[in-house]
């Protein structure tokens, strides 16, 4: 889910911080364009990112879902480890973020992409190939849209993100309750909030990620920051596209 890691304080103490930052003084004009510059850089490295993960589990999962070899590794048992490793590593970077180096984060955001190819490779062999892309196209614009009013908006949403946090976890509860249930209104009921609560989080997440720049501009964990931020961004989208993909997509 989006938000297993935040190493740094909360958006409302960094910005709260960033009113204090030494050398923003509108009288120093080029230190601020400056900052300003050094803040689109590191959100664009963040979107890079997210963007190079979400195109290589793409591949990936194509890759899978239409070589003998994949669809061996699908129906295999083996699968099951491919699902639940992304999982792992998502708590490894989270919790370990100050002991890895940048390039041990890189390498683990890396496998991360490729396991989630792998285990979403299923829905190739569920959904049809029109509806999969309709639905990618469909979340890309949306993500683009939240993530921009995320990083415009002069609105707190700290308040909003402790809220959305929360139903994190309730539709993981509802989720697990409906594996014995099998209701397909529940499921539908799932689908829906789903789609809602990760589109808040995606504004949600680059506020935070924009506010986390401010007390980090200068510091050894920046570029840290910007894998972990990709990874946040990404588990936002991907989750955001399964749950819409229920609703938009065509069964094989």
């Amino acid at each position: 889910m989006a938000n297993w890691n935040d190493p740094q304080p909360s958006s409302r103490n960094a910005q709260a911080g960033f009113g204090a930052a030494p050398g923003l003084n509108p009288s120093v004009p080029s230190t601020r364009a400056g900052f300003d510059a050094g803040l689109r850089k590191y959100m664009l490295s963040i979107y890079n990112y997210m963007a190079s993960g979400v195109l290589l589990s793409g591949l990936v999962a194509i890759a899978m879902a239409n070589t003998a070899f994949g669809l061996a590794i699908i129906s295999s048992p083996l699968m099951f480890l491919f699902i639940f490793a992304p999982l792992g590593i998502v708590f490894a970077m989270s919790f370990g973020a100050n002991r890895f180096s940048q390039g041990t984060l890189q390498i683990l955001f890396w496998s991360f992409a490729v396991l989630m190819g792998i285990s979403m490779s299923t829905i190739f062999l569920v959904y049809t190939g029109a509806s999969i892309a309709a639905t990618f196209f469909a979340t890309a614009g949306a993500f683009a849209g939240l993530s921009l009013f995320g990083y415009t908006t002069k609105k707190d949403l700290s308040g909003l993100g402790s809220f959305l946090i929360m139903g994190v976890i309730g539709l993981l509860i509802a989720m697990v309750i409906n594996i014995f249930l099998q209701s397909s209104a529940l499921q539908w009921a799932i689908s829906f909030l789903g789609v809602l609560i990760f589109a808040g989080l995606t504004a949600y997440d680059t506020q935070r990620l924009k506010a986390q720049y401010y007390h980090l501009a200068g510091s050894d964990f920046l570029g840290k920051a910007v894998i972990l931020g990709a990874l946040t961004l990404y588990l936002d989208f991907i989750n955001m596209f399964q749950f819409l993909l229920a609703f938009m997509g065509q069964r094989d």
